[in-house]
């Protein structure tokens, strides 16, 4: 079973969409033409100031987060690394089969990289420090901060509007953004009309090591959680956090402290499902109120819980068409 981190190791303000007649968006498209075509300077995660000659074409997406961002933009990568784990794991933005795998995603091929001639690599913070100056040497480097678990809602729209601008496609990602803010709204909404505001869940994914299996739950601050919390439930999970993904790690017996019978259990598993196979004959799971209660879902395949935009408005959908069914 591969344990996957998605590095190394909401909606906090809403866009207000303007209305535009069709004199103004006439107007504002040869300025929009012209910004495509000129020189881009992005700063990055680092502090970094970036400059590319025009906005970027030709990408390599060395995270599946920042992939799914670069192609929701209408930029369909050039190269990415493990493409076939994304498109397990991801399916919020399918990858074409053009796309070109350059190999691990903590350990690409710099040989690989360098032969697609981007225009610019996109990285996630801390995936490889020792990386980044190695490619820097061939290509523009932009390097993303990926997770925040301090304030993961903000951290995605600056990492989304970082990329869009080195891209050259910012008023598409206002789009997406205002989109995702309006399903967020929307789905607090219907929690709130069927009573169902504070309902608690433990959102988690699991995998075996050996015969034992270990369970990951995303604490608050994870992105999960927090598109979770945005449509109104309350996550339960009181237990260590890391600071930037917002996970932590326990095992069978670290659940007994959820009590509460009104739990709900959301996990993710695109490959193996400890839940339903590793967990089937464990005598401690069986007593957990969400088992008990039949209060468990399974996340659809290929949502990535360490997504963009589309992956956030994918989870929101999922979530609240469970909690609001009965």
């Amino acid at each position: 079973m591969r344990l996957l981190l998605p590095a190394a190791a909401v909606a906090a303000t809403a866009l207000l969409l303007s209305a535009c007649g069709t004199t103004e968006n006439t107007a504002a498209a040869p300025s929009e033409s012209a910004a495509a075509s000129g020189p881009v300077t992005v700063t990055d995660a680092r502090g970094k100031a970036v400059n590319l000659k025009a906005p970027a074409k030709r990408v390599v997406a060395l995270e599946w987060g920042e992939a799914e961002m670069v192609a929701s933009l209408g930029v369909m990568p050039v190269g990415a690394a493990d493409v076939a784990g994304y498109n397990v794991w991801d399916k919020a933005v399918p990858l074409t089969a053009e796309v070109k795998d350059v190999g691990k995603r903590n350990e690409p091929s710099v040989d690989a990289i360098v032969g697609l001639n981007p225009d610019v690599v996109i990285i996630a913070d801390e995936r490889d420090s020792t990386l980044v100056p190695q490619i820097e040497k061939y290509v523009p480097v932009v390097v993303t901060k990926s997770s925040d678990a301090a304030r993961n809602f903000d951290r995605l729209r600056e990492d989304f509007k970082l990329i869009a601008k080195t891209v050259g496609k910012e008023a598409e990602a206002d789009k997406q953004l205002s989109e995702m803010d309006a399903k967020l709204a929307e789905g607090k909404k219907a929690v709130e009309g069927k009573g169902a505001a504070g309902t608690p869940f433990l959102m988690a994914d699991g995998y075996l090591e050996g015969s034992t299996v270990s369970i990951r739950p995303f604490g608050k601050g994870s992105l999960v959680s927090d598109t979770a919390e945005a449509v109104g439930l309350k996550n339960v999970w009181t237990g260590q956090v890391d600071p930037q993904w917002g996970l932590g790690q326990t095992d069978v017996e670290g659940l007994t402290a959820i009590t509460d019978p009104k739990t709900v259990l959301f996990y993710s598993a695109s490959e193996e499902d400890v839940f339903t196979t590793g967990l089937a004959q464990n005598a401690v799971y069986q007593r957990l109120p969400f088992v008990v209660s039949k209060k468990i879902h399974k996340l659809e395949s290929g949502t990535w819980t360490f997504g963009g935009p589309k992956s956030v408005i994918s989870t929101a959908d999922q979530i609240v068409k469970v909690i609001t069914a009965g």
